[in-house]
């Protein structure tokens, strides 16, 4: 059975999973979904089609699911959707999706939210990713599995976030960030690869290895993006990471490609 506090408002129409605990002074929507284990402690919002998998947990003063912060929003019943065992923290404030985004906005499994952190309408979340205390994300940003932003930073609309990226504090990010790039700065350059998190994770010598001989390769001075892309793609056609990378910068993206200050190139 859900555990409520009596002064705890939770809205006919409210599907709530075995074992939640709802706080003291929570108000939750008559369209909310919280799965089995979920945790809202006190004075947190949950409105709108928002769906929270279990065993997450909620700290006070968040908002989740509440209006796009979109002039074109008409009040579509858009949706909210996050995985399980996500850890959101005080004031945090999450949008669901819009009808120019697709409908909804999609956090996966494992994430932690610091304090302040912002979701927009529209992002796109992927797993184990970290936004650090008043991380802002603008609508239509794509974070991949197990990227970390940086405090204060803030991503610019349509922006792609790799995997395994790092995104420095107080980063301004106006382009797409490589995966296993780390950028850093106003406005924000690629510094190079985020080799601590490669080894924090577990990933080979060679692999690191073979990250840093394509990174030099892609971001050197002579020649085009587009020749050293198929120049890369060549050489390391059997190693995965960097084709990840190949494929991430051959997507189609309305952003430029961030990428080093001339004299960090090599």
């Amino acid at each position: 059975m859900a555990i409520i506090h009596p002064t705890a408002i939770i809205e006919d129409g409210a599907n709530l999973g075995e074992g939640v605990q709802i706080g003291p002074f929570c108000t939750v929507g008559a369209e909310v979904n919280l799965g089995d284990g979920v945790m809202l402690d006190s004075h947190v919002v949950i409105a709108g089609r928002t769906t929270i998998g279990p065993n997450s947990r909620v700290y006070p003063f968040a908002a989740i699911g509440t209006s796009p912060q979109d002039t074109k929003y008409a009040g579509e019943a858009s949706d909210l959707v996050l995985g399980a065992n996500n850890i959101i923290r005080e004031h945090v404030t999450m949008h669901p999706g819009t009808a120019g985004g697709g409908m909804i906005t999609k956090v996966g499994n494992n994430c932690l939210f610091m304090v302040g952190a912002h979701v927009a309408h529209d992002c796109q979340i992927g797993d184990h990713v970290i936004l650090v205390n008043n991380v802002i994300l603008g609508g239509h940003v794509e974070v991949q599995d197990h990227a970390i932003l940086g405090g204060m930073s803030a991503v610019h609309q349509f922006v792609r976030i790799g995997r395994h990226a790092m995104i420095g504090g107080k980063s301004a990010v106006e382009s797409d960030v490589i995966p296993y790039g780390s950028v850093l700065g106003n406005r924000a350059y690629l510094s190079g690869l985020n080799i601590i998190g490669l080894k924090r994770r577990g990933f080979a010598r060679d692999e690191i290895h073979g990250l840093r001989a394509a990174y030099r390769l892609l971001f050197a001075q002579e020649g085009t993006m587009q020749e050293r892309l198929v120049d890369v793609a060549a050489m390391f056609a059997d190693h995965e990471q960097v084709m990840e990378i190949v494929a991430f910068i051959q997507a189609d993206s309305s952003r430029a490609l961030c990428q080093p200050k001339l004299d960090r190139a090599a």
